[in-house]
């Protein structure tokens, strides 16, 4: 078997799905991408048995075939070429010769029959999103996923399906966030927990525009389809938190505060305060917000000062200042409002300004205040 790439726009493809290789895998043949070519056409497959990725492309092939090809030594040599067509002949025992303008190198391939099958999409249920609105979904959430593998249900993202649009919902149980676009409508009200590893691989693969994306999943599997690069995923088997009774109905107290400021000022202040909690102090009265951290440890301390428009009672509360700085992060928005009712109560924080199809609710847990 016998085919012709430009090294370059191969490099390129494999980028986008050599991060579903694990580093230490159980089975060596993880350890291969899957080459399978058919009439000038070549589709390349990336697994680790949760994930599956695939990318297709153009080449020049005049017959059909499979072979398995290491991927850090493939990945390594391409990284070091310059662009160039290189031929790749593959004989009957896996051996394979890469030959390029100047050069021969040899490596040895391993049999595609023993390579992993790919889940089968069938019982699917489906409906599409564009491509910079998935994009933009994760972007906002993905910081809040819980690590902690004895919640299983905290480590990935909820999505809610309705008719009247898709929310997606993460939380690590000391924030959550939920993030809604009106402008996608799903079939049925139905609901799904993705895991973080295919998402962040979904953030790097897939472009930021308006193309169209075929979300479909079943009971056990998502499949992500953007033309000539699809990912297929194990679903998360578990129940996810009532999170809506999490969400206080009543905050009365509002804060609107400039997002790059508090921001700015938390980053500093935060400084100074103990390493184990991160707890910044938010002392808010009239149109003043002073914000005060320290490590009583090592008799560090500092506090800052800035303007704010509160509406409500004086009042003293406490954040883990890095949880604050990260779910800033998530926002464009110039302004903040943020919703308070005490001091033991949850916070929610949500951007002043906000695309007509977006909504976006953020919410972190206070901590004890040191008295």
């Amino acid at each position: 078997m016998k085919f012709i790439v430009s090294s370059s726009a191969l490099l390129k493809q494999l980028l986008q799905i050599s991060g579903v290789i694990s580093a230490n895998t159980v089975l060596p043949i993880l350890e291969d991408f899957l080459f399978e070519i058919e009439k000038n056409r070549l589709t390349v497959v990336a697994t680790d048995l949760e994930t599956v990725m695939k990318i297709h492309m153009d080449i020049e092939a005049k017959d059909s075939g499979k072979i398995c090809i290491p991927a850090r030594i493939l990945m390594d040599s391409l990284k070091n070429l310059p662009d160039q067509p290189l031929s790749f002949n593959i004989d009957k025992n896996f051996a394979i010769e890469i030959t390029s303008d100047n050069g021969k190198y040899k490596v040895m391939g391993e049999n595609p029959d023993n390579f992993p099958k790919e889940p089968m999409a069938d019982d699917t249920n489906s409906f599409e999103l564009a491509s910079s609105a998935l994009l933009t979904a994760i972007n906002k959430t993905i910081f809040a996923v819980s690590n902690d593998d004895l919640r299983p249900a905290m480590t990935g993202i909820y999505f809610e399906l309705d008719p009247k649009g898709l929310s997606f919902v993460a939380t690590d149980a000391h924030r959550l966030v939920r993030y809604r676009r009106k402008d996608a409508s799903c079939p049925a009200n139905d609901s799904f927990i993705v895991p973080k590893k295919p998402l962040n691989l979904l953030k790097s693969a897939l472009p930021d525009n308006e193309d169209v994306l075929k979300i479909s999943y079943n009971s056990n599997h998502l499949f992500v389809d953007h033309g000539s690069t699809q990912l297929v995923c194990r679903l998360i088997d578990a129940r996810f938190p009532d999170y809506k009774v999490v969400i206080p109905v009543d905050n009365p107290y509002l804060m609107t505060v400039n997002r790059a400021d508090f921001q700015s000022a938390l980053r500093r202040v935060s400084i100074f305060s103990n390493k184990s909690t991160y707890q910044v102090a938010l002392s808010i009265s009239g149109s003043e917000l002073q914000l005060t951290a320290q490590d009583i440890d090592f008799s560090f301390e500092g506090t800052e000062r800035m303007s704010c428009q509160y509406k409500g009672e004086d009042m003293q509360i406490a954040f883990n200042a890095k949880f604050l700085v990260e779910i800033l992060n998530a926002t464009d928005s110039t302004e903040v409002r943020m919703e308070l009712s005490t001091p033991t109560k949850a916070g929610i924080i949500k951007p002043v300004e906000q695309d007509e199809n977006e909504d976006l609710l953020m919410l972190v847990m206070p901590l004890m205040l040191n008295q």
